[in-house]
């Protein structure tokens, strides 16, 4: 565990740096310039970029499932995962040795790494895909020396075919220490996945034949590996890769801007490892950077900018400068082409000298410099971005202030176009959750806005904000509250929804939980089930964070005070029915045969030792297990429908030797969630004896009649706790916490929440970013009732060991139908009770 820990804190300690640099931005104001920074570089090499390296001329061969047809070519595309996969691909054709297998030869920089795919040419490009449909984002070789590479294609987007197939599973380690290394991207075929904590991945339906298998650092701590992995029909290759650490090594970047650039603007750094912005995701309009995740420079006093980072010798830089992501408002040529900068991180200190030739695509179409004044309301800690939709909307970028509720943003390319396109603004980079209320939707027609030769001064307003129109406020009723016992829970956990952005705004929502007197942040790290006959289950960029974002979460949480505890929460393919739950819809679908049944203990049991794995070498208090989702699977288990799972008769002994595998690697305090339900009460599980308390999930209905009023509420919520969980907590002899999940939406007191078909919403179906469901009304004042009357009740009931308010929106304050308290009435009775709670106010 020693060494876990001191791998994590390495990588810690670098994410750190980053996200310290890119929240500089939120203190810059437009025409007022920072404070000049001087970068004072290191001793150590000094590079005027850019340099050519070697090169290494490597030949691919490819075997393709079928001929090609009359008029069909075959492409090797090499990609730019900084600009976007999609956006900046270069294709060279292959050339054919047979009618199955084609060859093309590429000069490749030494240590370089490439990421491609192959692509079909004809009437239409056709990318290659996977056995199971999924589409490969790209493959990767590492170009240490002149060689051969063999592909095998499977499949096409448009094509299907019938193969033989087998798996390769193995672990990653650190050469140095034999420890497991997890979130290392393993690729082989165009498969990835991201180790876990035990550094194990499993790469499932490959063709069978020679497969390259590569292991990928995403933040270069650790130099890529590849190697020859053959692959046999319905078997699995076993491998185990072990990869060499890096050492860091100061690299400062220093760079001269076009004279057209607006004053102390943030100039960020875009690149394709995790310290310059990239997700390894594919985000919204085909990017896959993100500008609230990139360091920004710091402006010295000759007008240059300059930054110092620390980096991994030996690591392929890709990078280029920006005033948005990588692709609005990035470098160009001269001549208007794209700027891709390569570097290979050297074994000492360096110095790179560089220069901006232009932000403008041409010279033809003039910046547009965007000014919006926001309403009064806007809460004064929200930064404002835009989103630009050219051929779909992309991810959004943040403006820069001006103060009084004024903000603007020069947008300079790409403009090579003739035409018009669409923009919006929103909050904190909420877009189509926290939206201006002109342009609400993930779809939303948006503002327009046309090019032009001359540079243009687009001066718009945001009347109101979608969600945030007249925030309400709550009438606090005083009540003599009796402090608890140390140990007492005041928690908030945190929406399970995720996207790479939401890290950015982590520090903040953390401090507002403070702020209410909560004394525990219970995060909700996840996984994804992407398939459920084949079951595939592991993390999923973009929707799941990476094993780094957590650790640094947790890390943030804790240095405010705050305990943390981690509650594990799959995320499940999305249903288009808002009264049935993405899990219960997992359940009606799944084989639940006995094979299938094996594999879902196998990984989901691998999903909770790697949060407990997290939570140990972070630091972390608390883990909890089970959850309403796991309900089929206990003994006796029974669907959604009320009809039995078939779950193997040996379930507990399962369950028991997760949990046993769990406490051998977490130390902490094991609770488990359970939903409230009156069977669970009355013949709970044998195994809950072994953990530490009862996390019990509440959306209970309490109106005894649609008149009931907050005294009726508290005295329902009273009884049900004397009758049904005071029994519980007796029998078992563990504390309970009550998880309360109310919407604030017209029904919740009655727990049917209704969905204008005669049926009740799921409430995951109120939060963001879903669409808004319009049959559902919204009350804001029920929710803070609801939440009083819990109070009222628990404050006379010592036994209840903790409250817990569920579902809280992370990034912003919306006043919307969800559970989420963030910003609402609901947040203002957490902070009158809390404290008292907690005595820490009196």
């Amino acid at each position: 565990m020693k060494a876990g820990r001191t791998h994590l804190k390495r990588r810690l300690v670098s994410a750190a740096i980053i996200l310290i640099l890119a929240g500089q931005a939120c203190t810059i104001s437009l025409f007022n310039p920072p404070t000049s920074i001087t970068a004072t570089p290191e001793a150590g090499i000094n590079i005027p970029s850019p340099t050519p390296y070697p090169v290494a001329q490597t030949t691919f061969v490819v075997t393709l499932p079928e001929p090609l047809l009359a008029g069909e070519t075959l492409a090797i595309s090499v990609l730019d995962e900084v600009t976007g996969l999609s956006l900046n691909a270069t294709q060279y054709p292959m050339s054919a040795r047979d009618s199955l297998t084609y060859t093309g030869t590429l000069a490749l920089p030494y240590n370089s790494v490439v990421k491609y795919r192959y692509v079909r040419l004809g009437g239409s490009q056709n990318n290659e895909d996977t056995t199971l449909g999924s589409t490969i984002r790209y493959r990767i070789h590492n170009a240490v020396g002149p060689g051969e590479v063999q592909d095998i294609i499977a499949d096409w987007s448009d094509k299907s075919f019938t193969r033989p197939t087998g798996t390769v599973l193995g672990q990653v380690f650190n050469s140095d220490t034999g420890t497991p290394i997890p979130n290392v991207l393993v690729t082989a075929g165009g498969v990835q996945q991201f180790t876990d904590s035990f550094g194990r991945f499993e790469l499932a339906g490959l063709p069978i034949g020679t497969q390259q298998l590569t292991a990928y650092s995403l933040d270069g701590l650790y130099l890529p590996f590849q190697q020859g992995a053959l692959v046999a029909e319905n078997k699995s290759t076993i491998v185990d890769l072990r990869v060499k650490p890096a050492q860091l090594v100061n690299v400062t970047f220093i760079t001269s801007v076009p004279q057209d650039t607006v004053p102390g603007v943030p100039v960020r750094i875009a690149g394709n490892i995790l310290q310059l912005g990239n997700t390894f995701a594919d985000l919204q309009g085909g990017v896959s950077v993100v500008a609230d995740r990139m360091p920004i420079m710091n402006l010295q006093p000759d007008g240059r900018y300059a930054i110092t980072l620390g980096l991994p010798a030996g690591t392929h830089i890709q990078y280029k400068y920006t005033l948005g992501d990588g692709y609005w408002n990035a470098e160009r040529k001269s001549s208007g082409g794209w700027v891709l900068r390569d570097f290979i991180v050297p074994s000492q200190d360096v110095t790179l000298q560089d220069n901006v030739e232009t932000w403008l695509a041409n010279s033809e179409s003039g910046p547009i410099l965007f000014e919006v004044t926001v309403p009064s309301v806007t809460p004064p800690s929200d930064i404002i971005y835009m989103q630009y939709n050219l051929f779909g909307w992309t991810e959004p970028i943040p403006m820069w202030p001006l103060g009084n509720n004024r903000w603007a943003y020069k947008l300079y390319g790409p403009l090579n176009f003739l035409g018009s396109f669409s923009y919006r603004y929103c909050r904190n980079g909420q877009c189509s959750s926290a939206d201006d209320n002109q342009t609400v939707g993930a779809s939303p027609t948006g503002r327009l806005a046309g090019t032009s030769f001359l540079g243009q001064d687009l001066q718009d307003v945001v009347n109101s904000w979608k969600w945030f129109e007249n925030p309400e406020s709550f009438a606090l009723v005083g009540n003599t509250i009796a402090p608890r016992a140390a140990g007492f829970v005041a928690g908030v956990e945190f929406q399970p929804t995720y996207r790479p952005n939401f890290s950015y705004f982590a520090p903040q929502a953390f401090a507002n939980a403070k702020a209410i007197g909560s004394n525990m942040a219970i995060l909700t790290p996840s996984w994804t089930f992407a398939n459920t006959s084949m079951l595939q289950f592991a993390p999923q960029p973009g929707q799941d964070a990476h094993w780094i974002d957590n650790a640094i979460m947790i890390s943030q949480a804790r240095a405010l005070g705050l305990n943390v505890a981690l509650f594990p929460t799959p995320h499940f393919p999305p249903t288009p029915d808002s009264a049935t739950s993405a899990s219960a819809a997992f359940w009606k679908s799944a084989p639940k045969d006995a094979a299938w049944w094996q594999a879902w203990f196998t990984r989901y049991r691998a999903f909770l030792v790697n949060y407990a794995d997290l939570a140990a070498q972070t630091g972390a208090q608390s883990i909890i297990l089970g959850g309403e989702w796991v309900t089929p699977a206990l003994p006796g288990g029974l669907l959604p429908d009320g009809t039995a799972s078939n779950v193997p008769a040996d379930s507990e002994a399962q369950w028991r030797a997760i949990l046993q595998e769990v406490r051998s690697r977490f130390k902490g305090q094991v609770l488990w969630a359970m939903p409230y339900e009156k069977s669970s009460f009355t013949t709970p599980v044998n195994f809950l004896r072994e953990v530490d308390g009862i996390y019990l999930l509440w959306s209970v209905p309490i109106a005894t009649s649609p008149t009931a009023t907050k005294t009726d509420y508290a005295n329902e919520t009273g009884r049900l706790l004397d009758n049904e969980v005071a029994p519980l907590a007796t029998l078992l002899g563990k504390p309970i916490l009550l998880a309360v999940s109310y919407p604030s939406a017209g029904g919740a007191p009655s727990g049917c929440v209704a969905n204008g078909s005669g049926g009740c919403v799921d409430l995951n179906a109120l939060s963001r970013p879903n669409a808004d469901l319009t049959s559902v009304s919204i009350n804001l004042q029920t929710q803070a009732d609801l939440y009083e009357a819990m109070f009222i009740a628990i404050n006379a009931r010592p036994w209840v060991g903790g409250f817990v308010s569920r579902g809280y929106y992370m990034p912003t304050a919306l006043q919307d139908k969800s559970t989420s308290v963030h910003g609402k009435p609901a947040a203002d009775v957490l902070w009158y009770w809390y404290p008292r709670l907690l005595g820490t106010v009196r």
